[in-house]
């Protein structure tokens, strides 16, 4: 169970900004999809679960564990929150091979120290991933697309209680995209793990959107029920922007 409604405002360049996101998402859905506009708050939501922002007040629940309580006082620091995180700019260290990059979300440590165990599970890992070949290669040395799938790798190294991966596949050929949707797939099957997927594809909603939520000016809508409502439009671009379109006029 996911259950989060939090408020979280601060003061934008042009204008102020006001999130007010309200999400519940079930054990029956082992993923689900925000979708919306850039600016329109889904990173942000998704910065306040992995507490990496601090909403001004509300609450966020993860498999029943409070992970933000503002009237409790609760605010599990990132590291206690046990989540793999995937964010747009990969987040690698520069410093560390392809294969440390992936072991730290495991070990906490930096290379050398690693165990034998950890190296070839991390590398296993990176061969699922088509980069076993490059392992001792470092960040600067891949290319945007290597770089996305060594970000994903990790992520899921680190057996996490949830899976937060912001646009995990813009980098991606179509070709590639498709494998790679194949395998997050089968791990969130292996790992019994939620995960929440931040997408501007209409097809990566086709694949993980058990439940979708459009985000909208800072403002959130559920739909519990895409799967069934999808089967009434030729694509799932027409769907979306036919469920977008009878909520924005209603805000």
């Amino acid at each position: 169970m996911i259950d989060l409604a939090i408020v979280k405002t601060f003061r934008g360049a042009s204008s102020d900004f006001r999130l007010d996101a309200q999400i519940k998402i079930d054990d029956a859905y082992q993923s689900a999809v925000f979708f919306g506009p850039s600016g329109s708050g889904k990173t942000l939501t998704m910065q306040c679960i992995a507490g990496l922002a601090r909403p001004n007040s509300g609450h966020i629940s993860i498999l029943g564990q409070q992970y933000f309580d503002s009237g409790n006082g609760v605010n599990l620091p990132p590291q206690q929150r046990h989540i793999g995180y995937m964010l747009q700019d990969y987040a690698l260290f520069p410093h560390l091979t392809l294969l440390q990059n992936v072991a730290y979300a495991q070990s906490g440590i930096f290379g050398r120290l690693l165990s034998a165990k950890t190296r070839n599970a991390a590398f296993a890992t990176l061969e699922r991933f088509g980069l076993g070949d490059l392992q001792n290669h470092y960040p600067a040395e891949l290319s945007g697309g290597q770089k996305q799938r060594a970000a994903l790798a990790r992520a899921l190294f680190a057996n996490p209680r949830i899976l937060l991966l912001d646009e995990p596949f813009s980098a991606l050929d179509p070709l590639l995209r498709k494998k790679m949707r194949g395998e997050i797939l089968g791990w969130l099957k292996t790992l019994s793990s939620p995960a929440i997927i931040i997408t501007h594809d209409p097809d990566d909603v086709d694949a993980f959107a058990g439940m979708l939520a459009l985000f909208w000016q800072g403002k959130t809508r559920l739909i519990n029920n895409y799967p069934e409502l999808r089967k009434n439009f030729a694509t799932a671009a027409d769907c979306i922007l036919s469920l977008q379109k009878k909520w924005v006029e209603k805000i």
